[in-house]
């Protein structure tokens, strides 16, 4: 599988005063979602099993992708025996409140793999998706992304975790899975969305730092 599977097989970077905490946030300079009407959308749909995700070109998403170990198995097994709760927003929050507890080994706690994380989102920024904002955490990854034609989002989540995961095995010296294979995803309904999702975004960086950086 690609997703998460660090065995199979520049883009711009810049230093700030975080990367001792393995922490790199960003964001553009953006006035919002560029579509209209995104709820209406019908098409785009998919599930492999898991978590079901809404998956068409040119909409703005809200995206999260975790290590493989960053949730207790109590909560693993609690959202694989009820599937209907994996779409509830209470349960969607206490999967982000375990997140943020920092469980699992947070390999992403070391600045150099943060890093590699960021310069990954980064590398095409522009040419298969708009990167909006973005907050590596230790142990997941925020991101808010503007998909194009012909790059599906399931595609660009496959190709950032594929190379991520095969560059912090390499560093660590360790093999197997990286990456939890599944990832959450939300797409973005208007401009009241669209800023909540960026300041959700910067909070959640800035809980383990002290500043948030724009990028030009």
């Amino acid at each position: 599988m690609c997703a998460g599977d660090g065995d199979k097989a520049g883009g711009r970077s810049w230093r700030d005063g975080n990367e001792a905490k393995g922490i790199h946030i960003g964001r553009r300079d953006a006035c919002g979602p560029s579509t209209a009407g995104v709820a209406d959308r019908d098409s785009g749909w998919h599930s492999r099993g898991y978590l079901p995700h809404f998956d068409v070109p040119d909409i703005v998403q809200m995206v999260t992708f975790r290590l493989g170990d960053s949730l207790p198995e109590a909560a693993v097994r609690e959202m694989a025996d009820d599937p209907i709760r994996r779409n509830d927003r209470t349960w969607r929050e206490r999967v982000q409140a375990y997140l943020d507890a920092g469980h699992g080994t947070c390999y992403l706690r070391d600045p150099q793999l943060a890093g590699r994380v960021q310069d990954s989102l980064l590398h095409f920024d522009a040419e298969r998706y708009r990167l909006l904002a973005w907050s590596v955490m230790p142990n997941h990854v925020h991101v808010l992304v503007e998909t194009m034609g012909g790059f599906a989002l399931s595609r660009v989540l496959c190709s950032w975790k594929s190379y991520t995961a095969k560059e912090a095995n390499r560093v660590l010296g360790r093999s197997g899975r990286f990456w939890h294979p599944e990832y959450f995803d939300r797409y973005i309904r208007d401009g009241a969305h669209y800023a909540n999702a960026v300041s959700y975004i910067e909070a959640n960086g800035s809980a383990f730092s002290s500043a948030a950086y724009t990028v030009p």
